[in-house]
């Protein structure tokens, strides 16, 4: 069938009918929206949805996370036809999954951008949806979590990267993506003790009570046991998961801001991923895919996979329900 769609299927982002199902229109044509979703700011019935966030103003080093959004439901258009491999069900068929679009804001009001996050994304929780983030540099995190807090009370964080984004901040007020997981534990989003970082490998001595699984931790044992470590510290509690691309050695993802040799393989990133099937997963990121800086796409590719992974994460635990 899916030859005979593609002579017929244009633009299923608008022409679609319905929420779910496959999409086999030719890959380099059409409207990108991500994975072919049916583009919609209608939540009605909808399970999930994914929502773009282009904002890059508080990178300490290079910018163009803001084009991040749009590379990755690009790099999507490839994934659209099938279901993910290895996961056993088909959450594009069996979830109303919709690409809400990007967050409006004020590129000229920053200290205004926070606010206008949390209240996108609380929007679409309290249409009963689930909401995944595209962005955006890792700023976008903290206003992200203060949504879904607000609604499940302290989180567990589960976060893929370089950095441990934990680093000192006395001004709460300051909009820098090395400090808002310092904010977030600070105000009371997340529980450090039932949160876990993984391929950390840069120095912070300070890791505020959060547990550590750094880079060369996981390259010297397999991606289960790095799955089971992060589910044994994270339990049944609410889980958000966020994955900066630079978690991703700079040979998988160049395309990103602050990038850091010794990094996760593709391989060990989705292994890792899938072994967290169960989870009670609420929300989650990816974000710091910088465009610019990657000619070859494979940033964006990654960063569009590790979309679906959490997508096939989030409604792991909500097949039968």
């Amino acid at each position: 069938m899916a030859l005979e769609d593609a002579k017929t299927q244009v633009d299923t982002a608008i022409t679609r009918k319905g929420q779910r199902g496959l999409s086999y229109e030719n890959t380099f044509g059409g409207a990108t929206s991500f994975l072919r979703r049916t583009y919609t700011k209608d939540l009605t019935g909808v399970d999930l949805a994914i929502t773009g966030v282009p904002f890059d103003q508080a990178v300490t080093n290079r910018p163009g996370t803001r084009l991040g959004p749009r590379a990755i439901r690009e790099a999507s258009a490839l994934q659209a036809p099938d279901a993910p491999y290895g996961w056993g069900f088909s959450p594009l068929e069996d979830f109303a999954i919709v690409d809400y679009g990007d967050l409006a804001f004020d590129y000229a009001n920053v200290a205004g951008f926070p606010q206008a996050l949390t209240d996108h994304v609380a929007g679409i929780l309290d249409a009963g949806a689930g909401c995944i983030a595209l962005g955006g540099d890792h700023y976008v995190s903290f206003p992200i979590l203060r949504a879904h807090a607000a609604k499940h009370g302290p989180l567990s964080l589960i976060h893929f990267d370089a950095h441990s984004d934990t680093w000192a901040d006395d001004d709460m007020g300051r909009i820098d993506h090395g400090t808002m997981f310092y904010k977030a534990v600070k105000t009371g989003l997340i529980d450090p003790a039932r949160s876990v970082q993984v391929g950390i490998r840069t120095d912070n001595p300070d890791t505020l009570g959060v547990h550590i699984i750094d880079a060369p931790t996981v390259h010297a044992q397999s991606p289960a046991e790095t799955a089971a470590q992060i589910k044994a510290v994270v339990g049944d509690m609410p889980a958000y998961v966020t994955f900066d691309i630079d978690a991703l050695d700079p040979a998988f993802a160049p395309g990103t801001g602050t990038p850091v040799w010794g990094g996760l393989a593709s391989w060990q990133a989705g292994a890792i991923l899938r072994g967290l099937a169960g989870i009670n997963m609420v929300g989650g990121d990816v974000v710091e895919v910088s465009p610019p800086f990657d000619t070859t796409g494979a940033t964006a590719i990654a960063g569009a996979h590790v979309a679906m992974e959490l997508i096939c994460l989030w409604c792991w635990n909500k097949r039968s329900a």
